[in-house]
């Protein structure tokens, strides 16, 4: 094809690759690094939820889920900065992955209370916190390793609720390196401006038919296999990349867009798991839906621009990166894809616990 054998798509090509590898070489290859370690830090995140609901003046039920590691539960445990005493025995029972506790809770002021999550700081983990009181009003909020105290609200307003789902699916894209891998890689696919607006468009289409469907319950993919074939999503990449160093040619490099769409299907799964994990009640889905989608939009487009970015700059610069460098961020897509595509699927078949 003509467009890739024409210098400026080359140099277009080489400035892509550099500027991930210095913006993600590094994080990505401790992430892999990291991979070696427990295997499931290499899947999917799955948060956990905490729910405090009002049923008489001062006294709540709570439910309290936290995500499984084999037999074992995070240990992790909210606590409150004021009285907060429990008045039954906490249940416990486990399913789908989940430790889920129950008990029930005197805290007549609640409000204005700090609730922290004790361990929180030593996981990978989010947890997706909503307090319900008698007289209708609602706080959900998102802690966070970095973050994992907040001031229970006196209320919290509508646009206060988005901006949390917003952020909340900020961070989670950026946070979710194989996603980020797999769109790096069609950046690195794609050989010109308007081809990688439709590849991007496609995958944004996909991946929000799936993060809805699932998350409103209409279709689930099981966790293991979904997190063997993002991996593979990766994995394929890598060929790809090496057919264009080749000056080859294929379907997917002359309809990157195809591509992204089908797997696209498959990582609207993976930020699905994001909401449906945490098991938020039904009539919280659909604001939790829109307002997360638009924050992995937007840290998706943010990610694409930072590299967009950078090629100008580097194109401006007309610096000679040596070949090793220029190509090394294929290979990390390849090396990094194959890894994680054998550790998920030890983990499938219950090689790897």
């Amino acid at each position: 094809m003509m467009r890739h054998r024409a210098k400026g798509h080359h140099d277009t090509r080489t400035l892509w690759r550099v500027a991930l590898s210095l913006v993600r070489v590094c994080a990505a290859a401790g992430a892999l690094m990291a991979g070696v370690g427990p295997p499931a830090v290499a899947d999917e995140i799955r948060p956990a939820y905490l729910e405090l609901r009002e049923v008489r003046p001062g006294e709540f039920d709570v439910l309290w889920q936290t995500p499984m590691v084999g037999d074992v539960r995070l240990a992790l445990q909210p606590e409150f900065s004021g009285d907060a005493t429990p008045l039954s025995p906490v249940a416990t029972q486990s399913g789908s992955g989940n430790a889920i506790q129950t008990w029930t809770l005197r805290a007549p002021a609640l409000r204005g209370q700090t609730l922290r999550i004790r361990g929180l700081e030593a996981t990978v983990t989010d947890v997706l916190t909503r307090i319900q009181f008698l007289d209708g009003t609602v706080a959900i909020n998102v802690l966070q390793p970095s973050s994992p105290t907040l001031v229970v609200p006196e209320r919290q307003g509508a646009l206060a609720l988005a901006r949390n789902y917003i952020l909340y699916g900020i961070q989670h894209i950026w946070f979710g390196i194989d996603h980020l891998l797999f769109v790096l890689g069609l950046l690195l696919i794609v050989g010109d401006r308007w081809t990688l607006v439709k590849t991007i468009t496609s995958f944004t289409v996909a991946h929000s038919i799936t993060l809805a469907a699932a998350t409103l319950g209409f279709a689930r993919a099981p966790v293991e296999p979904l997190n063997a074939a993002i991996a593979l999503s990766i994995l394929f990449l890598g060929p790809e990349i090496a057919r264009i160093w080749r000056g080859e040619t294929s379907l997917t490099i002359r309809r990157p867009w195809l591509v992204a769409f089908i797997f696209g299907l498959l990582h609207g799964f993976g930020f699905a798991g994001a909401l449906t994990g945490a098991g938020l009640p039904r009539p919280d889905l659909a604001v939790a839906l829109l307002t997360f989608n638009i924050g992995v939009e937007i840290g998706q487009i943010g990610f694409v621009l930072l590299i967009v970015l950078l090629e100008r700059s580097f194109r401006q610069l007309e610096i000679n990166w040596p070949p090793f460098l220029a190509r090394a961020p294929g290979y990390l897509i390849g090396s990094a894809g194959a890894f994680w595509t054998i550790q998920r699927t030890a983990i499938l078949f219950g090689v790897v616990q």
